[in-house]
């Protein structure tokens, strides 16, 4: 194998073994959205604050994505 091919597969790899996982609401904690825009699409994505450990740790509840029309461009 090529190292490019080596270092591509590294990337995948990881990627897959440290996907985000989703987070069920909690609507006692505070909620933070997360949006982005250009003249391609629109992002967006919506997170939580879980305690664990005692620690605040912030994750992902959802994430939304979608490309501009061209009657919105």
């Amino acid at each position: 194998m090529t190292e490019e091919r080596v270092k591509a597969y590294e990337e995948l790899q990881n990627s897959l073994t440290n996907a985000p996982f989703l987070l069920i609401p909690d609507w006692k904690l505070p909620f933070k959205i997360y949006i982005d825009a250009c003249g391609e699409g629109l992002g967006a994505a919506l997170h939580r604050t879980q305690i664990i450990n005692e620690n605040p740790v912030e994750g992902p509840i959802c994430f939304i994505s979608r490309q501009i029309k061209p009657t919105e461009a």
